[in-house]
């Protein structure tokens, strides 16, 4: 899941503006605090592009040959995610 700068410079906006909002935070700089959303929602991107890769590759790496796409694929595939990403810290 690749996002364009653009995708990730309104997300971040999103995500600061709403803690705003909601008064959870004053931000002294409100450009340091969108470039730490932006740092924050890559990494976090690039960890669930590692995580997909890893798990795809347990799925298909099963004896009993799991076709990809099928209902028990992705029931293999949503339990190794979750653990993974659990595993990580970041469920």
């Amino acid at each position: 899941m690749i996002l364009s700068e653009d995708r990730v410079s309104h997300l971040a906006r999103l995500v600061v503006d709403g803690i705003w909002n909601d008064d959870l935070v004053d931000y002294t700089d409100d450009d340091a605090a969108l470039r730490a959303a932006k740092k924050g929602l890559n990494e976090f991107v690039k960890i669930v592009e590692e995580v997909d890769k890893s798990v795809s590759e347990k799925v298909a790496s099963l004896k009993r040959g799991v076709p990809e796409g099928s209902p028990e694929w992705d029931i293999m595939y949503g339990k190794y995610f979750e653990e993974e990403m659990k595993r990580r810290g970041t469920d």
